[in-house]
């Protein structure tokens, strides 16, 4: 009894090291940070595109939180992407345009959503799930559609008037500010999802996502887990539209489109699901190929883009975030010397 229970106090001692080791920045971690910075100087005239790419991410880290770490399926994440571009916008358009807040009502509101439907999410295996996931985003699509008096329709959301960031940094047409408010709220909740799957909750999301069967056996409670996990990727998805409605102060019905769920899942694929990194490179991936491509051809560039993707899946296993990894490896880098979470 005595040395089954000072085994169990050495494995834990050995699990609470790994884990404060995992959340120890490494150096390509500040060097992958710097790099955005740098972008604005080198790339002056496509704030508006950089200012995309990291809403964009935000939104992917929010489907990586509960498809990479949780293991749970999603064709309609975008309901509450959208649901926190309608909130935000709705906000601005009566008055109340401060930006912080608005993002913390967006955030609010969509955690909302997503505790309600993660009750019947968590109910079923991944095709319930998927089929779930999707027919929340069917249903708010055709809600906002049909509410035009509220939501504008198919014209939009538009006569938002959003104030100051802090009271000072008005948004300009160039997008500076709008650049520069998108990027720390990134790297804000970046660093609060790095901590969430570094900590004991997150460790205990990779073992459900492993295998759930075995989880209730070691005392976790899965579904509350489960439940929670999905709460917060409902929450960073709405403050991802909250921040796209208030930089671009109008609000479109596509925000709850299917193709905006699938082309999400199509970047986590192509940066590696699993790591919050992944879901930063995929965007930056696919947006950048996006851009380039439609600008060289413009009549068959989903083509090329197409084409590129297979490439990168079938050449780079686990996305771009696994080939990384192995090239790292290659060099004698080491699983922890890299950009591996």
């Amino acid at each position: 009894m005595q040395t089954a229970t000072l085994m169990n106090n050495v494995a834990n001692n050995v699990a609470v090291t790994q884990l404060k080791n995992a959340d120890r920045w490494q150096a390509p971690e500040f060097v992958f940070w710097l790099l955005p910075i740098a972008a604005y100087f080198v790339f002056p005239d496509n704030l508006v595109l950089l200012t995309q790419m990291a809403i964009t991410a935000l939104f992917c880290i929010s489907l990586d939180l509960i498809l990479g770490y949780a293991g749970i399926v999603s064709l309609g994440h975008a309901a509450f992407f959208g649901l926190g571009a309608y909130t935000a916008g709705l906000l601005a358009a009566n008055g109340w345009g401060e930006p912080l807040s608005g993002l913390a009502v967006a955030a609010l509101v969509s955690a909302a959503l997503g505790l309600l439907t993660s009750l019947l999410v968590l109910r079923g295996a991944d095709l319930t799930r998927l089929m779930v996931t999707l027919g929340v985003a069917m249903m708010l699509f055709e809600l906002a559609n049909k509410m035009t008096w509220l939501t504008g329709g198919v014209d939009g959301l538009q006569g938002m008037e959003v104030q100051p960031v802090l009271g000072m940094f008005r948004f300009d047409m160039v997008g500076k500010t709008a650049f520069w408010y998108a990027l720390v709220v990134l790297f804000l909740l970046f660093w609060a999802a790095r901590k969430l799957v570094h900590s004991p909750f997150g460790l205990g999301l990779k073992g459900i996502r492993l295998n759930v069967a075995r989880m209730p056996a070691l005392g976790a409670p899965v579904n509350m887990r489960l439940a929670a996990v999905y709460t917060i990727g409902a929450a960073y998805a709405g403050v991802a539209g909250a921040l796209m409605a208030q930089t671009t102060q109008f609000v479109a019905l596509d925000v709850l489109s299917f193709n905006r769920s699938a082309e999400l899942l199509l970047i986590l694929v192509l940066g590696g699901s699993g790591s919050l990194y992944g879901a930063l490179i995929g965007t930056v991936v696919f947006m950048s190929a996006h851009h380039v491509l439609s600008d060289m051809n413009p009549e068959y560039w989903q083509f090329w883009l197409g084409a590129l993707l297979l490439a990168i899946v079938l050449f780079a296993r686990d996305g771009v975030m696994g080939g990384l990894r192995r090239a790292a490896a290659r060099l004698g880098l080491g699983a922890n010397q890299g950009v591996a979470q």
